[in-house]
């Protein structure tokens, strides 16, 4: 398993609004494909502009299967809806060694 870890810095007004976005567009989206474990978003009490979306995957094969056009489609839908209100800060994949 694999996992894909993405720390969004977000206009804290409208964090709650790009959790529901997130959830509608793009977890609505990947979750169609083979390979989607699960995905959690995480949010900080003590820091509201910060915002932690991590993405189980069974393989970085199948996470990277997911066609590009797809990916610049649900993007471009979010920037719609979401605007210039968040930015990438750090991403980063890792593998699952061990699960418990």
């Amino acid at each position: 398993m694999v996992v894909e870890w993405l720390k969004v810095r977000v206009t804290p007004e409208l964090r709650e609004q790009f959790v529901q976005k997130d959830a509608e567009l793009w977890t609505t989206v990947l979750a169609r494909y083979p390979g989607f474990v699960s995905k959690e978003v995480w949010i900080s009490p003590g820091n509201l502009a910060e915002v932690v979306v991590v993405i189980h995957w069974e393989s970085f094969e199948q996470w990277q299967a997911v066609p590009k056009s797809v990916l610049e489609q649900v993007e471009a839908d979010f920037n719609a809806a979401m605007g210039n209100t968040y930015t990438i800060v750090e991403s980063n994949r890792y593998q699952v060694r061990k699960r418990y």
